[in-house]
Formats: structure tokens, sequence, C-alpha cells
């Protein structure tokens, strides 16, 4: 199908998986961060303080994604989406009023839970679950909203809190979060019908069935991936954490740094659309090993390289794995394992992925204090790369004949 007329013929569904990627970014790290400065003084936090809190609340968030991911298969979007806009809502304007900083943890909690969580979760469900050949597509168009926050929103709101302040901006928040709503229901005025779609013969996964969440747990293939989850979400979490201080190890001002973001989010973007178009073609089963790769490239070159064209060519490495990390695990879960109970499923592996996003910047700022370096630490995690590339390879390779 021409991408012009599945364009016009999906464009309500589409339109919405967009805008749910997009509002998700209230709760992704690149868009809290931009307040760090301003939470950390108004609360008198040192970073470890803050770090330790962000930790805390996203851990829990990752915690209770594993059994508030499994409502994907019980309701609706249309249903279940505007209820966590609404605590979204909720979690801005605490953030807003909020006077003392032991409501923090809860606050990072609801949303990170609402935002990362819970959010990017439906979104991707719903495109997993709605379409079956043009999968890659729905998957690739519906999450430029990720893309579009990431490039878009920390310029928007470093250049407002010149203006306005902090907490003011987290109330406008809270409002484009419930304003969202009733644009959404009005995208979804007929929403695909989740439950008889999932049981048609074409979504059904390894053994030609539907497998549940325990039977998936209980699968080698499943441990064979979760090196693989946790990778780019710790680590791609921890690089961006610790920015201002990569930017001094690598003698670059942070301002020159920052100027190459927009070409990585760029890249990441064509790199999203490529592999959307290629799982249509080829499978998941084949492009999934090779996934990770570019990240081994992309942190053997911030380890050592210097100067800002290696950095650029580090950026861009990142960059190919971040635009395939959006759709290829997705159309996975989907793939070998139906998407009957496509929810409860994909909701343990966006917890896997959200404790990653808990642990990275942890990790590696205790190993800064201990004195190792970040580029050490980043040889390291290229090295870690390869690892994650072996096992999905092994694990793939022994459960692809099971498709058939």
């Amino acid at each position: 199908m021409p991408i012009l007329v599945f364009l016009r013929e999906n464009a309500p569904w589409l339109s919405a998986g967009v805008l749910l990627t997009f509002l998700s970014s209230i709760g992704q790290t690149y868009f809290i961060s931009v307040f760090a400065g301003e939470i950390r003084i108004a609360f008198n936090l040192s970073h470890g303080q803050w770090g330790g809190i962000y930790t805390l609340g996203t851990t829990a968030s990752a915690l209770v994604m594993v059994w508030a991911g499994a409502l994907t298969d019980r309701f609706r979007v249309r249903a279940l989406a505007p209820v966590i806009l609404i605590l979204m809502a909720g979690a801005c304007l605490s953030m807003a009023l909020n006077p003392v900083w032991w409501l923090l943890p809860f606050i990072i909690f609801a949303l990170r839970f609402t935002g990362q969580g819970m959010m990017s979760h439906i979104a991707v469900v719903a495109m997993a679950r709605w379409f079956v050949a043009t999968r890659g597509k729905a998957l690739s168009v519906a999450t430029l909203g990720f893309a579009m926050g990431e490039a878009l929103l920390p310029l928007i709101f470093v250049s407002l809190m010149l203006i306005y302040d902090w907490r003011l901006l987290w109330g406008a928040m809270g409002v484009v979060a419930l304003l969202g709503i009733p644009l959404l229901i009005l995208l979804l005025r007929r929403e695909r019908t989740p439950q008889s779609w999932a049981e048609t013969s074409q979504s059904l996964g390894m053994d030609a069935r539907h497998w549940t969440r325990g039977q998936t747990l209980r699968h080698f293939l499943f441990w064979f991936m979760i090196p693989a989850l946790l990778g780019p979400s710790a680590f791609n979490t921890a690089f961006f954490f610790h920015q201002v201080h990569f930017a001094e190890v690598k003698s670059v001002a942070h301002v020159e740094l920052v100027a190459m973001f927009p070409f990585y989010t760029g890249v990441s973007i064509a790199a999203m659309v490529l592999s959307g178009w290629a799982l249509d073609r080829v499978g998941t089963a084949r492009l999934m090993p090779f996934m990770q790769l570019p990240m081994v490239a992309a942190f053997a070159i911030f380890a050592l390289g210097a100067g800002p064209l290696a950095l650029l060519s580090g950026f861009f490495f990142l960059a190919l794995t971040t635009g395939a990390n959006t759709t290829l695990p997705n159309a996975f879960w989907a793939e070998f394992y139906g998407t009957g109970n496509i929810g409860s499923i994909k909701a343990m592996a966006a917890a896997i992925m959200v404790l990653g996003s808990a642990i990275g910047p942890g990790l590696t700022g205790v190993g800064i204090d201990l004195g190792i370096g970040i580029e050490t630490q980043f040889a390291v995690v290229a090295a870690y790369f390869v690892f994650t590339t072996l096992m999905m390879g092994i694990g793939i390779a022994r459960a692809r004949p099971l498709l058939a």
C-alpha cells in the first residue's frame, strides 16, 4: 500500500498514536531534567539527593507498570487513555504546587508512570494490535510523537523559563494533558475493536497461538531478550543525564554538545521510518539481532573519540538504534507471542525498560564518584552491547522455527 494512501485511510488511529506518544513527553527524562536546576534550588537538594529521588520514583513506576500495563488487554484506548491523562494532569499540578521535598518521590513516580510508562505503552500496544501487515509503518508514524517531544519541548521550555516561573509552566503542562482528552476521544470515535482483532489468526505468535504472560515468562526467548531491553533505556538515559560532565571530559562546550541534538533527532526519525518499512518486508526475526550493533560503535566512539566530528559520528550511530528501538521491539512481541495478551506481555517489557532508565544514571553516577571515568564506563557499555547482540541472536535463532 502506498504510504500516502495508508496515511489517509488510517489517519484517525495514527494521529491518536502520535498524540499519545507526544504527551508521554511530560514524564520523560529529557523534559523533567529541564527543570532539575530549579527543583534542586527550590528544595535545597544536592545532585545525589535529586538523583536518588528520581531513581526511587522511576523504580516504583516500573514495578506498578507490570500490573497496570495489562489494563490495555481489558479496556479500549479511548476509555483508558483519558484516565491516565487526568492522572498526568494531577501530577503536573502537584509539581506546580508542591511545598515540601518529601513529596517529590511520589510526584516523580506519578509523572514517570503516566508519561514514560502508560502513555507510551498504550500507544505502542494499540499500534501493534490494530495493524498487522502494516505494523511497521503504523509504529513508525505513531512514534513520531516521541521525536517531536524530544526535539521541541526542551528548547521551548528552557526559553519559557527565562520569562515565566517554572511552577507556572508545570501547571500549563497539566492543562495541555487535559486538552488532549477531547482531542483523543474525537480521533477515536470509531476505534478498532481490540479483542476481535486480536483473535484473528493473522496475529498469532509462535506455535500458532496467543501466549499468556505466564507462558512468556517461562519461555527461554524472553530471558534472552532481557539484557537488550535494559541496555538502551539504561545507557541512553545515562548518557543524556551526564551530558554536562561528558562535555567537560571531552573539552567541548555544553552548548556545542546540545547543538548536536537536532542532528541526533533527525537521524533517529530516519532510522525509525526505515526500520518500520524494513520490518513489514522481512520481519522482526531477521532485524532484531542486529539492532544494537550501532550502540557498540556509538559508545566506543564516545569512549575513545575527541572533538566535535567524532562526537557527531557517535550521535549518528546512537540515533540508529534509538530510531529502530521505537519500532522493532514493539513489533517483536506481537510477532512472536501474538496479540491476544499483548498488553500484559508488553507491560513486562515496558517495566524492564523503565527500570533500566532508573538504573543507568545511578550506576554511572556511582562509577564517577568512585573514580571510574565516564570514558572508561562507556567502553564497558560498548562491550555490554556486544553481549546483548549475541544473546538476541542466539535466542531468536532458536525461536524462529516456531513462527512457521
